[in-house]
């Protein structure tokens, strides 16, 4: 079977780094990725996708990225589902990130960068 995605897009926040209970740095994005064609309107309209990124990834993202970076994002497409506090099943659909790619730099830093891949 194949499970491999490949996306580049605008972050839609600034990424905040968190632990596991392990000690595992972890942060979720959601890239803005801009479809190929134009509605009705003529408007260009974006997915927006939730993206998960661990360790070393997390980490560069955390301390390069912010609201507005463009970043190339590959990985695989991951289903989980949990019970709410109301007590109904939420079914979430993600990437998990194995690498990631700075494509427009820190504002006041030109380049690219290239983060950790997900194993590292």
């Amino acid at each position: 079977m194949i499970n491999q995605v490949t996306l580049v897009g605008r972050l839609t926040r600034d990424p905040e780094l968190k632990m596991t209970t392990e000690g595992t740095p972890v942060t979720n994005v959601i890239l803005a990725v801009n479809r190929h064609y134009r509605n009705h309107n003529g408007e260009i309209e974006a997915d927006f996708v939730h993206c998960t990124l661990w360790k070393k990834a997390a980490e560069n993202t955390v301390q390069y990225c912010r609201k507005g970076s463009v970043l190339g994002i590959t990985g695989k497409i991951q289903t989980r589902n949990y019970e709410n506090s109301e007590g109904k099943k939420v079914y979430v659909t993600e990437v998990v990130a194995e690498t990631v790619r700075f494509l427009s730099g820190k504002p006041q830093e030109a380049g690219i960068k290239e983060a950790a891949p997900v194993g590292s």
